[in-house]
Formats: structure tokens, C-alpha cells, sequence
């Protein structure tokens, strides 16, 4: 029993080669139109290029990524063919969102510049609203009432004091260059006449005070209050004692003969 082995033939080297027609159509082909991204971009300086270009990648693949939610199946289970069909959806629409970039990427016309205003200015406030936040104005204080008139000073009360009328004459006749022994006439003769009291009136004649003034109002040479101030008085009749009679004696003994003096 004979054992039998396969025959190996050998490999023949491989005569494929490619036509000259193939090659002549690639070198035939013309370049590749350039796409929009490409020429935004280009149209762009280098710092500008590479923003553009991020921020388009960026913006592309949020596009494929809520392309591919919304193309997600909502049933648990899909096919192969639908499957198929989702990411062509996907594909077309992550397109049309990169062409929508694109154009919203272009270069918008220049703005004018408008001056920001300056952080001094205040906005005007409508008058309305000024006029509420003034203050009011003060009220005029109420004027100030006329001061009462000061009430009349009372009218001095006449005071009869025998006792110290007889005192001051004493103490005057000094004044007049008499002794001190003629305070006995005169004492005399004013006791006769009016009791030294201030506010004695001859109810006849009209005579008035210690002195028995006739009329009373001879007594204002010497004071307005010839009335009420037996000081006064005094001091008017001892003047008319020294001019009329020289001295209180004398004066006494004419009123001892005529009964006045």
C-alpha cells in the first residue's frame, strides 16, 4: 500500500498590473472643490483661523450629538436596516447644521460704535417723580403774637407815719443852719396843722399834708409824689419856713397869732 502525497504547485507571480487608462484617469482628475469651512477660514488671520475653527468643531459635534439623541429608536429593539437608516438621517442633518454654522459664522457687517456713557450720568428721572422726592417746604412759622402791654405800675399808696416824718425833719435842720432845740417849734407847728400825717386835709380850705400846703400842687416844686412822700413834703416846708419866717420859732409864733402861718 503506497501512500500518496498531494502535488504543490508552484505560485505564478501575479500579472495584474494597472491600465493606463486607470492611471490616466486619477492624474486626470480634477482638485476638490474647497469647501465653505475652508474658505472661512482662510478668509480669517491666524489667531481668528484657529478660533473659527474650534468653535465650528466644536458646534459640529453638539450637532451629531443631538442629531444622534433625536435619532435614537424609542423601542428597545430596532434592525440592522433601520440602524441604517438613523445615522444616514443623523449624517444628513449634522450636514445641514454645519452649513447653518457656517453661514451664522461669516463675518457680520461693521457695527457702529456707540460711545459707552460715561458712569457719571444719571439717567433723567421723569419731573413727576423729582417732584415727589423734594422735601417739602417748611411751613411759615405762625407770626409771632404782639407782647401784651406791660400792665400800669400800681399807683403809690400814701403812708401815714407820724413818727418817722418827725425824724427825717430832725435830721434835716442842719441842712438849713438851724440849731437843734427849733425841732420843738416845729414839731409845735405841724402838729397843730396835720399831726405830721402825710395824707391830712383841711376839709375847709382845701390845705393838703404835713405841711398844709394850700393849694397841695405848690408842693410838685419839690416832687412828683408831693402826695404820697411825706419826704417830699418836708422837704418843701422847711424851704418855706426859711423864706417866709427864718425859722421854725418864728414861724410857730405867727401861727400863734394869726392861727395859720
Amino acid at each position: 500500500m503506497t501512500k500518496s502525497t498531494p502535488e504543490v504547485r508552484p505560485a505564478r507571480p501575479s500579472t495584474k498590473t494597472t491600465a493606463p487608462a486607470e492611471r490616466s484617469r486619477h492624474r486626470a482628475e480634477s482638485a476638490k472643490t474647497a469647501s465653505p469651512l475652508s474658505r472661512f477660514t482662510a478668509s480669517l488671520p491666524g489667531s481668528g483661523r484657529r478660533a473659527a475653527v474650534v468653535a465650528t468643531a466644536c458646534a459640529v459635534l453638539i450637532g451629531v450629538g443631538a442629531a444622534g439623541q433625536a435619532s435614537e429608536p424609542t423601542a428597545p429593539a430596532t434592525s440592522a436596516t433601520g440602524a441604517e437608516s438613523a445615522a444616514t438621517a443623523a449624517d444628513t442633518e449634522s450636514k445641514v447644521a454645519f452649513e447653518k454654522i457656517l453661514v451664522s459664522a461669516m463675518p457680520a457687517p461693521a457695527s457702529v460704535s456707540v460711545s459707552a456713557q460715561s458712569s457719571d450720568e444719571q439717567p433723567s428721572e421723569p419731573a413727576e417723580e423729582k417732584a415727589a422726592e423734594a422735601p417739602a417746604a417748611a411751613p411759615a412759622p405762625a407770626p409771632a403774637a404782639a407782647p401784651e402791654p406791660a400792665p400800669a405800675p400800681a399807683p403809690p399808696v400814701a403812708v401815714d407815719d407820724p413818727a418817722a416824718a418827725q425824724a427825717y425833719a430832725a435830721s434835716q435842720l442842719g441842712n438849713y443852719g438851724w440849731a437843734a432845740d427849733q425841732m420843738q417849734c416845729l414839731g409845735t407847728l405841724w402838729t397843730k396843722e396835720s399831726d405830721w400825717k402825710t395824707t391830712a386835709t383841711n376839709p375847709s380850705s382845701g390845705a393838703y399834708g404835713v405841711v398844709q400846703s394850700l393849694p397841695a400842687e405848690k408842693m410838685a416844686s419839690a416832687g412828683a409824689d408831693y402826695r404820697t412822700n411825706f419826704r417830699t413834703q418836708i422837704n418843701w416846708g422847711l424851704n418855706y419856713v426859711k423864706e417866709r419866717y427864718g425859722s421854725p420859732c418864728d414861724a410857730l409864733n405867727f401861727h400863734y397869732a394869726n392861727n395859720w402861718y
